[in-house]
């Protein structure tokens, strides 16, 4: 799937999940929904070129390099729906007990929202590396400063990386045989959509808008505040 295709899912994974999220008050909440749909661009960072490549130039691009030659290049290791999430989330594990590596972890997560996501955004300084910089990291420390220590970490970027694992199987690229593919390079798909067509972008991706919306209105406290005002304009009717 498209980048903002990815975001968008992972928000909204990270928008339903959270009945059952180990994170508690608004602030906490807004953090997971943002590192689930960052989270969810994170398995392209196996190839030179993707959103997560281009993001921050050569501090994301050399690392994306990389990446791609030890998993065995585009969608195998990091597309793997067993090694992935807990190559991913091992490492959110290590990051989430100090302050600096989440704070890190956090910047990664909205940048990469921001970035995926431009086209809905006025201006274009999500876009630039400087500007995206200063939005991530400025984000960053806004949230871990408002709320506890992030020990829900691991299980964002988790939840993130298995939403893009799912998008892709739904391509007709598919995605690695978990494990198995590491003997036999095997790819398992579920359809034979392609990536970016109008299906896509006129059928998933309003989809996913929705979702978000309907699930940020049900589990967060959106509910309690849009409810007296959903009432009024209906009583004026």
């Amino acid at each position: 799937m498209l980048g903002h295709s990815h975001a968008l899912s992972g928000l909204a994974a990270g928008a339903a999940t959270l009945p059952w999220a180990p994170v508690h008050g608004t602030v906490a909440q807004v953090s997971w929904i943002a590192a689930a749909g960052g989270f969810a661009m994170l398995p392209d960072l196996d190839h030179r070129g993707s959103t997560v490549s281009d993001m921050w130039g050569p501090v994301t691009d050399v690392p994306s390099g990389l990446v791609g030659k030890l998993t065995g290049g585009h969608r195998w290791g990091t597309h793997d729906a067993v090694l992935a999430p807990l190559a991913f989330g091992g490492l959110a594990m290590l990051a989430a007990g100090t302050y600096w590596a989440s704070l890190l972890f956090m910047a990664l997560a909205i940048g990469l929202a921001l970035h995926a996501l431009h086209f809905v955004i006025p201006g274009t300084t999500e876009t630039t590396i400087v500007g995206n910089i200063a939005l991530a990291w400025a984000g960053a420390w806004w949230l871990l400063e408002h709320s506890p220590q992030p020990a829900w970490l691991p299980w964002a970027v988790a939840l993130g990386v298995l939403t893009h694992i799912a998008g892709d199987a739904i391509t007709s690229a598919g995605i690695p045989l978990p494990v198995l593919w590491l003997a036999r390079r095997t790819r398992l798909q579920f359809s034979p959509m392609r990536t970016g067509t109008v299906l896509e972008k006129a059928v998933l991706v309003p989809a996913f808008v929705v979702a978000i919306a309907v699930f940020v209105y049900l589990n967060t406290e959106a509910r309690s505040a849009l409810d007296p005002l959903v009432d009024r304009l209906l009583s004026l009717g």
